[in-house]
């Protein structure tokens, strides 16, 4: 039986992360720790989408440095921030991006990541709503 975290237990989780398998990694982990529901997207248009009126997205993982024409997630985190909806980065840099001082708030992840350090990130994420 899986250690279910009670403070994430029955929430509502976006990762973006354009990466496939560490989206789901990130899925499995969050999971496994009692998150009632995780959406994968690969890019900050999926993800605007996911955010919707209708959505109830309650915190986000979000990778800061994307592929495609984006090329990072600045503009779903700051949608986020709007909505009041909590977020961290991961991150595959060494140093702290300078896309992520408009976020001082939001936790940030350097990739490779440990479960305990990914689930810790995202309840100090949580504790800031």
């Amino acid at each position: 039986m899986p250690n279910v975290e009670p403070s994430i237990a029955d929430l509502r989780c976006l990762v973006l992360d354009d990466e496939f398998l560490i989206a789901l990694d990130i899925q499995q982990i969050l999971e496994s720790a009692g998150v009632a529901s995780v959406i994968c997207v690969g890019n900050c248009d999926e993800a605007l989408a996911k955010l919707g009126p209708a959505a109830k997205i309650d915190f986000a993982v979000l990778d800061i440095k994307l592929s495609g024409p984006t090329r990072d997630s600045v503009t779903v985190a700051a949608e986020l921030v709007r909505q009041n909806t909590p977020l961290m980065f991961m991150t595959g840099m060494r140093r702290k991006d300078e896309r992520m001082k408009e976020f001082p708030d939001a936790p940030v992840v350097e990739k490779p990541y440990e479960a305990p350090l990914l689930l810790d990130a995202v309840l100090r994420a949580l504790e800031r709503r």
